[in-house]
């Protein structure tokens, strides 16, 4: 009140109109604060509703927040489950794989010792090979084992000593023609490796020509021993122990070939000669069978014979049935006649009141003939 009637000194006369204007600046002044406090109630209201949709919102957001953190539990759960049972899948199945696993290693384990021991056999074998003897004796046994499989024991012979005093390792027994024929085991190794091992064209020349002189070599003792006219077949066998060495000769060395066919000698390897055995088998085969044909051919004539004597006896035979027959019709011819005279007889009534007279007359039947006679 003090600043008031300070400020109406001040303003002396001029005071109506300044309080006027006063007046008008406070009203303008308080309109504008009710402007400013409606436009603030209307922010407020602005914000309640702002705040209640927010609220509103938030509990919404808290609803969805929940169900999704129970979907969320749930796939969690539900994941859980599925990683534990392929957990335990995969640890059955790795399990059965670990087990599969060792089963392999122990075929492997047991591959690797047969092949160890198979390399050692192959060392032992090369070993055998290598001495000029124990290679004979290796080719021997190895013909003696496709001979004893392919064919009976009457068909072959080991180790026979024909008339020149040779000894072949085998003698096949066939029937003539052909006759038996020699079978012979032959290994030219030494030639064959070197001719495998030669370095250079000069090499493997010198090594080809020694090679097929061993060849040849073979045939012809095997064609001068083993054939002898008369006691066995006009041919003969070789026989190589190795498929190499005969595929060897026949695919480069047809100058030896030749001279087989030539001296008649045929160089057979163990398949080849499994299959000549099985012809020889089939040619013994059909001598047996004409063999048996013989003698089927020689009981079947004498059967005619005894069936020619048994067609005269039972014809005569036949005559004693006829004559049996006849005797028969004779003797029931003469039976029938006696029935009937006895039948006569039979109707003759005889009585003490008949007289001789009538008797006489001829009431008694006519003499009876001699059953001779009928």
């Amino acid at each position: 009140m003090e600043n008031l009637d300070v400020f109406m000194a001040q303003i002396g006369p001029m005071a109506p109109v300044g309080i006027g204007v006063v007046v008008f600046l406070v009203f303008i002044l308080w309109l504008r604060a009710e402007r400013r406090r409606a436009k603030a109630a209307s922010r407020i209201s602005d914000l309640s509703e702002i705040a209640e949709k927010l609220m509103a919102t938030q509990n919404e957001l808290g609803g969805r927040l929940q169900q999704t953190q129970t979907g969320l539990n749930e796939r969690l759960d539900g994941l859980n489950k599925r990683l534990g049972d392929s957990f335990a899948e995969q640890t059955e199945k790795t399990g059965e794989t670990l087990k599969d696993l060792h089963s392999r290693l122990a075929v492997i384990d047991r591959a690797q010792q047969k092949i160890t021991d198979l390399s050692q056999q192959v060392v032992g074998l090369q070993d055998i090979l290598s001495n000029k003897q124990a290679r004979g004796a290796f080719g021997e046994i190895q013909l003696q084992d496709i001979v004893v499989g392919a064919l009976p024991p009457s068909a072959y012979d080991f180790q026979v000593t024909l008339g020149n005093g040779s000894r072949v390792d085998c003698l096949l027994k066939l029937p003539n023609p052909p006759g038996s024929i020699a079978l012979d085991a032959k290994f030219p190794l030494e030639s064959y490796r070197a001719l495998r091992n030669a370095a250079d064209d000069a090499e493997k020349v010198q090594a080809s020509r020694a090679f097929s002189a061993d060849v040849i070599r073979h045939v012809k003792a095997i064609s001068e021993k083993y054939v002898i006219p008369g006691e066995t077949a006009e041919s003969a066998l070789m026989f190589l122990p190795s498929e190499a060495v005969y595929a060897e000769l026949h695919a480069n060395f047809g100058n030896v070939i030749e001279e087989s066919y030539r001296r008649r000698v045929w160089i057979v390897s163990p398949t080849t000669l499994m299959a000549t055995l099985n012809t020889v088998r089939a040619v013994l085969k059909d001598a047996r069978m004409r063999e048996q044909a013989g003698v089927i051919q020689t009981e079947v004539l004498t059967l005619l014979d005894d069936v020619e004597r048994l067609d005269k006896r039972v014809g005569r035979l036949n005559q004693h049935f006829d004559q049996t027959a006849e005797d028969i019709r004779q003797i029931r011819i003469s039976t029938d006649k006696v029935i009937k005279r006895a039948e006569r007889i039979d109707e003759i009534q005889l009585g003490e009141e008949t007289p001789a007279a009538d008797l006489a007359a001829g009431d008694l039947p006519p003499p009876a003939q001699s059953l001779e006679n009928n």
